[in-house]
């Protein structure tokens, strides 16, 4: 009875966490003013489900353009939703560590080790609206069509150090520094915050990979700010099925 007992139960936990069997690779580039500021490398191991790519783990390296040192790192899983992944980045050289967690049902907590040293901490409640860190990537996809033509959709876009999320909607744009399929731009619905933070602009090509992110990044600057920069992607490798429906 126990060796059936311990079957059912690895039984029961491959159905509950599927193994990821596709892999998505690519990796980006991080302009500002001409300079090249850093290099990523993206690792995506997901399942195709009824012909959809769905993430599973994701793994960033953040590396020196000319020596090729790792400097920065970035860990995902998807287990709950592929809009709100579980975050792990780490930051050494400023002493920044950074984790968002789902402990209960609809709230997060967010655990920041900032640059000055002090640790701050949050529980944030949410709803299925909310969006968090590379969950853009795939909530853009979900609304593929909509975009399309030419809808707006809203969402809520966690703010991981402020404690809090806000207002944004995902729109059609243009943009004369990014070449691609399908220009879209993220942006706050609240007319203060409008003044304060300007728009993330995303582009894509027809395959549904992202080809420019052009905005805020994650990467400090120095202990006070990060940089702004224009990321250009390009595709290593696609998974067997399809990026959007």
């Amino acid at each position: 009875m126990k060796l059936i007992g311990s079957a059912l139960t690895v039984l029961l936990t491959a159905a509950a966490f599927p193994v990821a069997g596709e892999v998505f690779e690519f990796t980006g580039t991080a302009k500002q003013d001409g300079n090249v500021l850093y290099q990523e490398d993206h690792r995506v191991e997901g399942t195709c489900s009824e012909g959809v790519f769905a993430p599973v783990d994701h793994q960033v390296s953040y590396r020196n353009p000319e020596s090729g040192d790792e400097f920065a790192s970035k860990s995902l899983s998807y287990s709950n939703s592929a809009f709100r992944p579980r975050v792990e980045f780490r930051q050494p050289r400023f002493g920044e560590a950074l984790t968002v967690s789902y402990p209960q049902e609809q709230a997060l907590n967010i655990v920041w080790q900032e640059p000055a040293g002090d640790t701050r901490e949050f529980t944030v409640p949410f709803d299925q609206r909310l969006v968090v860190d590379s969950g853009f990537d795939y909530f853009v996809r979900a609304n593929w069509e909509q975009v399309q033509q030419g809808e707006s959709v809203e969402f809520r876009f966690l703010a991981p150090t402020r404690g809090e999320h806000y207002g944004f909607v995902l729109e059609p744009a243009t943009s004369v520094k990014v070449d691609a399929d399908l220009t879209v731009q993220i942006r706050p619905t609240s007319l203060l915050l409008r003044v304060l933070v300007d728009p993330i602009v995303l582009g894509y090509n027809s395959d549904g990979a992202l080809t420019d992110y052009l905005g805020l990044t994650n990467i400090r600057q120095d202990a006070e700010s990060n940089h702004i920069a224009h990321i250009r992607y390009q595709v290593a490798r696609l998974p067997d099925c399809e990026l959007t429906r």
